[in-house]
């Protein structure tokens, strides 16, 4: 939220605690070299005990309001998630999915101040207060099209080159199948590739206009200003990142989980607002490229090595607050549940956990597992495990009981 490049975490549900965090040395020494297995009766009842929510690489976000409940400023919290990373400056505009809107063309309400903007030759043209209701780009026998709806759509011009609505700043009311929201910026009928008569609506925004639409869907915005100042650095320099690694033709980052959730103006909140303001253009690089800000809801304790030299796996001490309900975490569920989630074993009579990443209680984080049942057996990796299961983290143990 690539390796897995774009996995920053939202925040969701929570569970509380304090995880018991043992020395790395110390567990690498005391690993065992065979798997940790477990024999599974039939009609077993399976617990799951577990640390954190999400992938754990970078910023915790319960880490960093936990950091600030102890006092420590935006910068601190980042120098402690992203250690080597260096502090620098970014503005300029991004190109953001909207994925939402699945028809091939862009439908916004009628307001004061909209206008057409034409690519082809940069002309903008304020549209006329003529009653309509809606105003909408779509593509007619090839061409780019602009129409207005007051009975029916009617056609006001057509255009030279591809189109995008703005309204100098003001938040437009994007009609898409599943609902309306408001957007600053420009919204654009894009075309994914060159002669297609698709269209996918792309909002080009101020970057720290963009963040406004972020930043209060990753962190609640009322937690401690230091905790949202420093997830306002870690989500501008993502979205920087992103922008120089851009996901396609038309766009640089989507909208969702898989880069960064964004909710355009229909999202923003004053303190979120205050936080961008207060950091405004501050992001981070490493060895003069943009860092992959990776964060996750929380990292139970110790965070995971990522990808970049600054994704580093060491002992978290912010995150275990009692505010803090996924700190600690456990599912129980009966043997069933395995069996229907890896169907091809027939039924479960061991799990096994080959490899974990070495860092904190049990070992660490679960990076391969075994399910072995009756009909066969089934090795996947401790993330294919945790989304099949629907668990917080791959930080977890097993217990078996007999029903």
């Amino acid at each position: 939220m690539r390796p897995p490049r774009r996995t920053p975490v939202r925040l969701l549900a929570r569970v509380a605690g304090l995880a018991v965090a043992l020395p790395l040395t110390l567990l690498a020494t005391s690993l065992p070299a065979h798997a940790e297995g477990w024999s599974v009766p039939s009609d077993a009842r399976i617990t799951l005990p577990g640390h954190g929510y999400g992938h754990g690489k970078g910023m915790s976000q319960y880490g960093a309001q936990g950091a600030a409940r102890q006092g420590l400023g935006h910068r601190q919290i980042i120098d402690f998630y992203y250690p080597g990373t260096t502090w620098s400056k970014t503005g300029g505009w991004v190109k953001v999915l909207i994925s939402a809107d699945t028809s091939d063309d862009v439908v916004v309400l009628a307001r004061p101040g909209l206008a057409v903007r034409d690519l082809a030759d940069g002309a903008t043209t304020t549209l006329p207060s003529n009653g309509a209701s809606r105003w909408r780009l779509v593509v007619v026998d090839g061409r780019d099209v602009v129409q207005f709806l007051d009975t029916r759509w009617r056609t006001w011009r057509t255009l030279k080159g591809r189109g995008e609505f703005t309204a100098g700043g003001e938040a437009m009311s994007l009609v898409t199948p599943s609902g309306t929201k408001a957007y600053r910026g420009r919204l654009r009928a894009a075309q994914p590739s060159a002669g297609s008569s698709a269209r996918d609506t792309v909002n080009v925004v101020k970057l720290d206009v963009y963040l406004r639409g972020v930043v209060p869907l990753e962190m609640p915005a009322t937690w401690a200003p230091a905790a949202v100042r420093a997830q306002a650095v870690a989500a501008r320099t993502y979205a920087a990142y992103e922008r120089a690694h851009p996901r396609a033709r038309h766009y640089q980052i989507c909208d969702t989980t898989s880069c960064q959730v964004y909710g355009g103006a229909s999202a923003e909140h004053p303190d979120s607002n205050a936080a961008i303001a207060a950091t405004a253009g501050q992001a981070l690089t490493y060895n003069g490229a943009w860092a992959f800000t990776q964060f996750s809801s929380s990292s139970g304790g110790w965070t995971a090595k990522g990808s970049m030299p600054y994704l580093t796996a060491k002992q978290d001490p912010y995150d275990g607050w009692a505010g803090n309900p996924v700190h600690d975490w456990s599912y129980s569920f009966s043997d069933n549940t395995i069996e229907q989630r890896f169907p091809a074993i027939g039924n479960l009579t061991r799990i096994e956990v080959n490899r974990r990443d070495g860092n904190g209680e049990w070992g660490g984080r679960v990076e391969s597992i075994t399910f072995i049942g009756g009909k066969g057996r089934a090795t996947v990796s401790g993330d294919t495990a945790r989304w099949r299961v629907g668990l917080r983290s791959t930080w977890f143990t097993v217990r078996v009981a007999a029903n």
